[in-house]
């Protein structure tokens, strides 16, 4: 065999089991990519992504997108020639495992977090929405969550009221920690509530004064310092004066708080919110109204772009990343409040766009 021949047939081998190789080795990397956007303002699988009743609406127009990023599953053994491929392609971002799935967090777990997230975002963007537009509404502390083997198990429910520990009123979650751990591990601790069914059946029947009743739990020790503890996660839940119904399946996360709330204040506001024009955005908000960062924002940037958007609504936080990627056509708008969001969407509407607060690097 002439020297030429088995020196390429030799090249062509090593080649060839180099990419046999990658393909079988396996890496600890996940993948980002674009996801899709749904319009807040419109439809999802034929249901209104937003459905408001007891309450006038208004006729809005345009887009008030929400925006997602796709990442590859817990369980998911990315391949080196996926791993590199990745790396190379524009639009995905190739990332350590660690980063999306932290302390071996399985595809359940994962799951269940953005499910829980993605519900106190509906319920956040429902309260600085109102908020916004001045409509009053009324919020109370709540048991969240209660752990089990704790003093509380089979006491307390998530869902109770907690109107009061050894009798002073509590006013925000952190006060029921803070009146609890004031007592000694063995101690009693007496919280006045109102059971979860009732404080329902009172709510639907508009009774802000409904009964109570007394209960006591014998602290336990917290494992490290030895606090007291009665093994409760305390909450805020809120009563609307009219129902607001977020429908969005195939989501988590906090990442949409923001446009939901824009798009109950355009479907409560004469006003038409965005004058027709494509507007999509991401960022978390709370019960204040303050947007907070989120992950994977050039995931985001990208697909509302490739959705057709022209104006993006960015966390302040977020800007800095945005701008190092910004796809052609798209203006990263700074917000750091749903007040900002609804002031820049107000220039975008009129057209007036000079003054915009933009994202720089």
């Amino acid at each position: 065999m002439p020297r030429r021949t088995a020196t390429m047939l030799a090249s062509t081998l090593v080649l060839f089991a180099l990419l046999c190789a990658g393909v079988f080795i396996k890496v600890p990397y996940s993948e980002m990519s674009p996801g899709p956007t749904v319009n807040t303002l419109g439809d999802s699988h034929g249901a209104p992504v937003l459905n408001i009743a007891g309450r006038k609406t208004y006729p809005t127009s345009g887009h008030l997108n929400m925006t997602t990023v796709r990442v590859t599953g817990a369980d998911y053994d990315m391949s080196l020639v996926e791993a590199v491929y990745g790396w190379l392609a524009g639009d995905n971002i190739v990332v350590p495992h660690e980063n999306l799935y932290p302390n071996g967090k399985t595809e359940a777990e994962s799951t269940q977090e953005n499910a829980e997230e993605f519900s106190q975002s509906q319920q956040s963007a429902k309260v600085a929405a109102l908020k916004q537009l001045g409509i009053p509404v009324t919020a109370r502390v709540i048991v969240s969550t209660v752990v089990k083997d704790s003093p509380a198990e089979g006491r307390l429910h998530a869902g109770d009221v907690i109107k009061s520990v050894d009798g002073t009123a509590v006013t925000a979650p952190e006060d029921v920690a803070k009146l609890v751990t004031k007592h000694k591990p063995g101690e009693p601790v007496e919280f006045t509530i109102v059971p979860a069914k009732e404080a329902t059946e009172a709510a639907k029947a508009g009774n802000n004064d409904p009964a109570t009743s007394k209960l006591t739990i014998t602290a336990g020790k917290a494992e490290g310092d030895g606090h007291a503890i009665v093994g409760i996660r305390a909450g805020t839940d809120h009563t609307f004066p009219f129902t607001i119904d977020i429908k969005l399946a195939d989501v988590g996360g906090p990442s949409a708080g923001l446009m939901f709330a824009l798009g109950i204040v355009d479907k409560l506001t004469p006003e038409d919110l965005t004058g027709g024009k494509f507007v999509a955005g991401t960022g978390t908000i709370d019960d204040a109204g303050k947007v907070g960062p989120i992950g994977g924002i050039q995931m985001k940037t990208i697909g509302a772009r490739k959705a057709g958007a022209e104006y993006f609504l960015t966390p302040a936080e977020n800007c800095a990343s945005a701008a190092s990627h910004v796809p052609d056509g798209l203006t990263l708008v700074k917000v750091s409040t749903i007040d900002d969001a609804a002031k820049a969407l107000e220039k975008i509407s009129k057209g007036d766009t000079a003054g915009l607060p933009r994202c720089t690097r």
